[in-house]
């Protein structure tokens, strides 16, 4: 018991912890094994959505024994709040040739869905093999716009959580868990 009294708490601004950092790494391994399944020993692109993403796109690179070429891109839809603020904005697009290959979009979470469909399209336009999406989270109640992704590691409610790559306003990225932000310290 002493354990779960440990993680009730993972950092002083926030309110519990929703997961935990060995449930993260077991879903994340599933998720592995789930991608050798999808690609057996082909090689396929990861694009991962900076910055929130780092951390579940090395974690699950590690559980591939795949050849990987990994590609970063970078789109801001929240700032420094709480709320996406309306349409996506890429601010540093990809590098890689991706025409006529096997492309999986890696992000931490899927809310209001315009980010990953934004992306997605444009992906498309770019005539790869294949496109999968995958997430650490999805909050479905959050969504705004039809977009389901094909791997899914969490579902989640409607909370705002930080920690494992997630942060807001830059902090708590670090968190080895996930974590619900208290709503006092939701304010930039």
């Amino acid at each position: 018991m002493a354990t779960s009294k440990k993680t009730a708490v993972s950092h002083p601004d926030c309110e519990c912890v929703l997961l935990t950092e060995a449930q993260i790494r077991r879903r994340v391994k599933s998720l592995g094994r789930q991608l050798k399944k999808i690609y057996g020993q082909d090689e396929f692109t990861v694009v991962a959505i900076m910055n929130g993403a780092i951390l579940f796109t090395a974690d699950l690179l590690r559980q591939v024994d795949n050849p990987v070429r990994l590609d970063c891109i970078r789109i801001s839809s929240y700032g420094s709040g709480t709320e996406s603020h309306g349409v996506p904005k890429l601010i540093h697009g990809l590098t890689l040739d991706i025409a006529g290959r096997h492309v999986l979009i890696v992000d931490d979470i899927l809310d209001t869905g315009k980010t990953l469909s934004l992306l997605s399209d444009m992906i498309r336009g770019l005539r790869p093999a294949s496109l999968r999406v995958c997430v650490l989270l999805d909050k479905k109640g959050r969504r705004q716009v039809p977009f389901e992704a094909d791997l899914v590691g969490f579902e989640i409610p409607d909370k705002f959580v930080v920690g494992y790559g997630l942060d807001f306003a830059e902090r708590y990225r670090n968190l080895t868990n996930i974590g619900v932000l208290k709503p006092a310290r939701q304010k930039p």
